[in-house]
């Protein structure tokens, strides 16, 4: 289910996806003005904003477009971050952290107008609901939607109570909850190859089973060279011109003025080392895991979700969960730092969910898949340029489906020459992951522990 060598995962968003990309691979030496590097939400958008401009774009995507986590996570377009505006306002100060909360609501009203702008079938439905298990988790929630109102002048959020959630959830787990308008869910796969299409139509060039393994400064711009996709690297040869890098056979290069690396959680996948060193200690690729149950007669379907709405914990390993348009129950959790896949992970899921809706017990379930997403260390997302020809936005902590469309906007205005709206960002401090490229990991395991911890309590 999850191994990453699979040209497809055998995910629901695979089994309904509406869409194919023809992109042929990489096996020339061509040239652009700009190339990307992933075909995943960031990568895509910035080449459909490129595009448009007139500038010559080219797309380089390890596997197929849509495959990482712009084609297989959860699906939310949510307002915020994974970190706190608490957090912000003290990294940044109250107005960088204003204008950052701008940009994210700012981001879910762009993808809603990217999809009605290029016609993307791709489920869209607002409304979302954050809940609470505890009591003081509710506590905090209702604190939270309050200091949105009173701060950022936020009105499409409300706190309900436990009693009142119940015009809502068709589950009695949760001791209250805040319900935002002005969020909501797609489905993620269709999305993204809407935008990899709508590029594509607006002149991108796009390659797939195209992985980019080595990126070389030139004496006039960028050079990247490209290998298949689903080759792994073996030894340490060395030899670029002509043959290899890292033991992977180049097929072809990309020379090019300026370089965008929009592989997130996959920036290492195909070079142990990593195509940017400088960004790649920023980030931790985390797995999270998803099942989808049969389809559900629509009575059942609103008895658990009245509104349709996307919905998700506050718990430090959270559940989230929504229906599907088919009206099947998709339900995501089971958080793995380790990035190894839990054991009897269908099984584990599935009791997750039935300790939320009991009234699932028997459901059958259809799809079970995971991936990665990328988290920084303090899961505010990580955006910028590391030299004056490569541009970088990675680290959207679970929060990509909709600041990932809505960055290749602000990374392409950037290329452009207009700084502006990466600007905020850009303010945002960084830290590296301890412990280097082997003990990065492991550290982070034995420190999440401590957090998860704190969901018991």
């Amino acid at each position: 289910m999850f191994n990453h060598d699979h040209k497809t995962v055998p995910s629901y968003y695979e089994h309904t996806r509406n869409l194919r990309i023809d992109a042929p691979q990489l096996q020339q030496d061509i040239k652009a003005d700009v190339v990307i590097i992933g075909g995943g939400l960031t990568g895509c958008s910035t080449a459909l904003h490129l595009a448009t401009r007139g500038v010559d774009v080219a797309v380089v995507e390890a596997r197929y477009f849509g495959w990482g986590a712009s084609g297989r996570s959860g699906g939310q377009i949510v307002n915020g971050f994974s970190v706190g505006q608490e957090v912000l306002e003290k990294l940044v100060g109250m107005e960088s952290a204003k204008a950052l909360w701008d940009h994210s609501v700012q981001s879910v009203e762009y993808t809603r107008q990217l999809i009605k702008t290029h016609h993307i079938d791709c489920d869209l439905s607002m409304g979302y609901l954050h809940v609470g298990v505890k009591r003081r988790q509710a506590k905090e929630l209702e604190q939270w939607a309050e200091h949105l109102s009173r701060a950022y002048h936020y009105s499409a959020a409300a706190y309900h109570d436990k009693g009142e959630l119940a015009q809502f959830l068709g589950s009695d787990l949760y001791q209250g909850g805040v319900s935002d308008s002005g969020s909501g869910h797609l489905h993620p796969l269709n999305y993204c190859l809407g935008i990899a299409k709508a590029a594509q139509d607006a002149g991108a060039r796009l390659f797939q089973n195209s992985a980019a393994v080595k990126v070389e400064s030139s004496a006039t711009g960028k050079v990247v060279h490209c290998a298949a996709g689903e080759r792994r690297n073996r030894a340490d040869e060395k030899r670029v011109n002509g043959a290899r890098v890292n033991g992977t056979r180049v097929n072809g290069t990309l020379s090019c003025d300026q370089v965008v690396y929009g592989c997130n959680a996959y920036l290492t996948s195909f070079n142990r080392s990593g195509l940017a060193p400088k960004i790649s200690n920023k980030i931790m690729p985390v797995g999270t895991y998803i099942i989808a149950t049969e389809p559900l007669r629509e009575q059942v379907a609103l008895g658990l979700i009245a509104n349709r709405a996307a919905v998700a914990d506050t718990n430090f390993v959270l559940d989230y969960y929504r229906l599907s348009a088919d009206n099947r129950m998709l339900f995501g959790g089971r958080v793995s730092y380790s990035t190894l896949e839990p054991v009897k992970l269908t099984q584990s899921l599935r009791r997750r969910m039935v300790r939320v809706f009991p009234q699932l017990q028997g459901v059958k379930i259809d799809f079970s898949w995971g991936g990665y997403v990328a988290i920084t260390r303090n899961r505010a997302p990580h955006i910028g340029q590391m030299d004056d020809r490569s541009w970088f936005a990675q680290g959207y902590s679970g929060h990509g489906m909709a600041l990932s469309g809505y960055m290749g906007k602000l990374l392409a205005q950037a290329i452009l020459g207009d700084r502006e709206g990466i600007a905020c960002f850009e303010k945002v401090p960084h830290k590296t992951f301890p412990g280097g490229a082997l003990l990065r990991m492991p550290t982070l395991v034995a420190a999440m522990g401590y957090y998860k911890l704190k969901d018991y309590f």
